[in-house]
């Protein structure tokens, strides 16, 4: 997906190429272009939401269910094609990691109505390339001859392309999990789960402000949601599914860890037996993950006065 990102964005930006050089007051020392550009690096934490962890209770939607202790390192490295400060087209490359495991509600365990006791766990990488854009409200008005203030908030819309690649860790290894069909995708005995694809479309909302330093350099604290398409970003969705199934569809090997790693109960309390339909997820809700990003972006496209 890396490779991708460089003739992506030639594309992208090409056409910005063929506008007319007018140039529109900045500052004492500087004009804008319609179109300046700008070229940065980013770095903060990604998270999710899934149906794994949480908080007490049942579990619930979007924040009133974060847990910072999911957070993981990101970072990337984006382009804007900005016009006259108010919008902005960019290309943007994000690379991280997400994770959620029951075990985190070990403390709130009589709360979560078997969630704590269902012991599932995972981790995913997370490649996502993402064309988007921004709305600069404060740079709607024309400042004249008066320089525009040096913030500036910020609405993000996106579409992403990313992949993942859910693993859990048993005895000492770690395993890609969607091989496994731990929910039955793909089974004739359940003709409405189908295998996810590990590479998929996402929606992004979000917000930032942005604070010029000076002509040259800008800084951006920004958060941004990503839509899913997917309940499978964590491997967990429906129901268990009777585990002879797994010995009908899979080689012998890896149906014996499919049965093991998609039921964990056991590990906490070895009476317990597997329960065929009975409730693994929620598929009421997709999966989610933000990230949380501190941009640093260099600008070029002004002219001197």
């Amino acid at each position: 997906m890396r490779n991708l990102l460089l003739p992506v964005l030639l594309c992208v930006l090409l056409p910005f190429q063929k506008l007319d050089a007018q140039y529109y007051f900045l500052n004492d020392k500087y004009y804008d272009n319609p179109v300046v550009f700008e070229l940065g690096l980013t770095g903060g934490v990604m998270n999710c939401f899934t149906d794994l962890g949480g908080k007490k209770g049942i579990g619930r939607n979007f924040i009133k269910d974060l847990r910072w202790k999911y957070a993981k390192p990101a970072y990337g490295i984006y382009f804007n094609a900005m016009y006259r400060n108010a919008i902005a087209l960019r290309l943007e490359g994000t690379f991280g990691e997400v994770s959620a495991y029951d075990s985190i509600l070990k403390a709130v365990a009589s709360s979560t109505y078997g969630r704590y006791e269902r012991n599932l766990s995972f981790k995913s990488r997370i490649s996502e390339i993402q064309l988007g854009a921004e709305i600069h409200p404060l740079h709607f008005r024309n400042y004249d001859e008066k320089e525009p203030p040096p913030y500036s908030p910020y609405i993000v819309l996106s579409v992403g392309y990313f992949s993942f690649d859910p693993q859990a860790f048993m005895n000492g290894q770690w395993y890609p999990l969607q091989p496994l069909r731990t929910e039955g995708q793909g089974f004739a005995e359940y003709p409405d789960r189908k295998p996810y694809k590990l590479s998929q479309v996402n929606f992004g909302l979000g917000m930032g402000l942005k604070y010029e330093i000076n002509t040259t350099f800008n800084v951006r604290l920004e958060f941004l949601h990503r839509i899913l398409q997917t309940d499978y970003l964590d491997d967990v969705s429906t129901t268990y599914i009777n585990p002879d199934l797994f010995y009908n569809y899979l080689p012998l090997n890896r149906a014996a860890v499919a049965e093991q790693i998609s039921f964990r109960r056991d590990e906490l309390n070895p009476s317990d037996i597997y329960p065929v339909d009975g409730q693994r997820g929620d598929p009421a809700d997709n999966d989610s993950y933000f990230t949380i990003l501190l941009k640093f972006g260099f600008i070029f496209g002004r002219q001197l006065r």
